[in-house]
């Protein structure tokens, strides 16, 4: 039976967690940002027709496909309006490389991935609770969800899959407790996908660069929030809250350094 549901993945930011980007300085991001856009089955194709919506509102523009760090301020905001005007669920795990301890910069992310794992996990819990929630609406399929990431170098479908079934056979197993619904989660389904290729990846790198702008300083030390303030009504929630489900920070917000640009983004959605 086909799935209920389709979830594009993509990044924003680096995983680099050593010589961060400064004021006047370039390094890594100090922040990296995994974000998801979700839609019903039945819109799948629909999400060429918004991607091209988007292209052809900018004057002269000859390429079709989208990458949002190619737009400039009118058009990202552009961008942000009209995606927010779709029938989809959006979701963003940020993550403040800055505050992981100096020790376990060296061990527990020494291997490479690990991070981005570890904000995929995350990513995913609350991608299977609105497929759970949503369900009662959503009669077509069989209610799980097709999951596509953005293809990074150096990972394959196959790795996708490989972690997935890891943290579903530690929790069955009693080894390690997690959040994530598995009845609608179908990892022998999961792929990767180049940017270029879907349209659906393009519209879920206007998410993550929306929301990554939000909290990561630029060079010249700025973060830009209304990107991610326009996508709101669109963020998964529950019962009006935010933070937790369509959005989830790490660390906790105490935990952090923040500028005024970073806590006026936070408090918008809590």
């Amino acid at each position: 039976m086909a799935h209920s549901f389709v979830a594009y993945l993509d990044e924003s930011g680096d995983d680099g967690i050593s010589k961060f980007r400064s004021r006047g300085n370039e390094g890594c991001s100090q922040w990296l940002t995994i974000s998801c856009l979700l839609a019903r089955m039945t819109n799948d194709l629909d999400l060429v027709q918004w991607r091209d919506e988007i292209s052809s509102s900018i004057p002269h523009r000859t390429k079709r496909d989208i990458h949002f760090r190619e737009f400039n301020h009118e058009q990202k905001l552009n961008a942000c309006q009209l995606l927010a005007q779709k029938p989809v669920r959006l979701f963003s795990v940020l993550s403040n490389k800055t505050t992981i301890p100096s020790h376990s910069r060296k061990d527990l992310f020494k291997e490479k991935n690990t991070l981005y794992w570890y904000l995929c996990r995350h990513l995913i819990e609350r991608i299977s609770w609105a497929c759970r929630d949503l369900r009662s609406r959503v009669s077509q399929g069989d209610g799980r969800v097709r999951i596509i990431f953005s293809r990074r170098g150096g990972l394959t479908y196959l790795d996708f899959q490989n972690y997935l079934t890891l943290i579903k056979h530690r929790h069955e197993s009693g080894e390690e407790e997690n959040n994530i619904h598995w009845p609608v989660i179908d990892i022998k389904s999961v792929i990767a996908r180049d940017h270029s290729t879907m349209a659906g990846l393009q519209l879920a790198d206007v998410t993550a660069s929306a929301f990554n702008s939000a909290v990561d300083p630029n060079f010249y030390g700025l973060c830009e929030g209304r990107y991610a303030r326009l996508l709101k009504p669109k963020v998964y929630n529950r019962n009006g809250r935010y933070i937790g489900y369509g959005i989830k920070h790490l660390p906790s917000l105490d935990k952090m350094n923040l500028n005024q640009e970073q806590r006026e983004f936070f408090e918008s959605y809590s």
